[in-house]
């Protein structure tokens, strides 16, 4: 038997990156999964991927309807749910010079507002005991350049992750965070203008890192099945770093 036998979890922004490693870590551990994503076509090769205890809710998490129809779907699985992983968000460099209102806006309503609001809507769904785990980020306790706003939205959900881990203990439902150091995800290639440039900013990410190398997706989705597992069943509050060393040493 899996860690995660018979249990239930939602996934957001699990088509791709440590998202999909995470669901595919889930369900060889014997979890029903239930997948988002803004694109029909990748959610569609992601469940395809997975196989038959995996579903996918096509949505955006900064669209409060969209997260009432993924809800809706837990609802009708019949069952509590166990395990929610926050992992929707994303970014982009901008040099404060650069930073414009559009910029704050999107970037804190994807990882800010929709993490609230994602966690906020789960709860009437989750178990007593249920474990909730945000994605974080190294640059939310590190002055990046050129990645403020991304690393303040970051920190915003660090504190998020204490608070509620506070709010929700007479649930004993546990809340952490999974913190990944550079990884090497579509999103990385997405921060840089053609492959040239997508080669040269891994180079220097990986240069940073005192492991001389940047993290594989599967690596951050086996620190996010720990948390999600009665393995980390005294863990709360927390940041579980999987950054190869970039914010320890």
């Amino acid at each position: 038997m899996g860690s995660l036998e018979g249990r239930l979890a939602v996934i957001t922004g699990a088509t791709s990156g440590i998202g999909l490693a995470t669901a595919q870590r889930f369900v060889a551990e014997g979890a029903s999964v239930i997948i988002t994503g803004r694109r029909r076509p990748a959610l569609d090769a992601a469940v395809e991927q997975l196989g038959p205890r995996a579903t996918a809710v096509q949505g955006d998490v900064t669209v409060l309807s969209d997260l009432d129809a993924l809800f809706a779907q837990v609802a009708g699985a019949g069952r509590p749910l166990d395990v929610l992983f926050a992992n929707a968000g994303g970014g982009e460099f901008r040099r404060l010079e650069d930073i414009d209102e559009a910029h704050v806006d999107d970037t804190f309503t994807r990882n800010v507002k929709g993490t609230i609001f994602t966690v906020q809507k789960a709860l009437p769904h989750l178990r007593d005991g249920a474990s909730i785990i945000i994605t974080g980020s190294t640059t939310g306790t590190r002055g990046v350049e050129a990645f403020g706003v991304y690393g303040a939205s970051k920190a915003a959900l660090r504190s998020l992750t204490r608070t509620w881990a506070n709010e929700l203990r007479t649930r004993a439902i546990r809340v952490n965070a999974i913190v990944p150091g550079p990884t090497d995800t579509p999103g990385i290639e997405g921060l840089a203008d053609g492959p040239k440039a997508a080669a040269g900013l891994k180079a220097a990410l990986a240069a940073g890192v005192p492991l001389g190398r940047m993290g594989r997706p599967e690596e951050v989705a086996a620190g996010v099945l720990f948390l999600a597992s009665d393995e980390s069943s005294f863990v709360t509050g927390s940041d579980l770093h999987v950054d190869g060393g970039a914010n320890q040493v």
